[in-house]
C-alpha cells in the first residue's frame, strides 16, 4: 500500500510568542509531497517556552503512499469538499 521511502535532513522552525505561534518542518532539497505521503521527524520531543522561538536541524523519514492509498486520499477529499455544496445560505426557516 506504501511507496518508498527515505531520510533526508530538515529544519524545525517553532515560535510562541504573542505575535506568531507556529511549528513548521522544511525539508531539505526540492522534495515535493503528494496527497498520502507522511513524513516522521525524529529525535526527542521539542519544547519552546511562551516568548521563544528556536530553529533546529533533524533528520525525517518521507514514505511517499502507493497508488491506491493516494486514489483514496484523493476521493476522500473530493467527498468531503462535495459535503460543503450541501449548505444552503435561503433567508427564513426550513422545516
Amino acid at each position: 500500500m506504501s511507496g518508498a521511502s527515505f531520510d533526508t535532513p530538515c529544519r524545525i522552525e517553532i515560535e510562541q510568542t504573542p505575535e506568531h505561534f507556529h511549528a513548521h518542518v522544511r525539508l531539505a532539497g526540492d522534495i515535493e509531497l503528494q496527497p498520502g505521503d507522511r513524513v516522521k521527524v525524529h529525535g526527542a520531543p521539542i519544547r519552546v517556552d511562551f516568548g521563544q522561538s528556536l530553529a533546529i536541524d533533524r533528520m525525517a523519514t518521507v514514505t511517499r503512499a502507493g497508488p491506491l492509498v493516494r486514489l483514496w486520499i484523493k476521493l476522500a477529499a473530493y467527498l468531503d469538499l462535495a459535503e460543503l455544496y450541501e449548505v444552503s445560505f435561503t433567508p427564513g426557516r426550513t422545516s
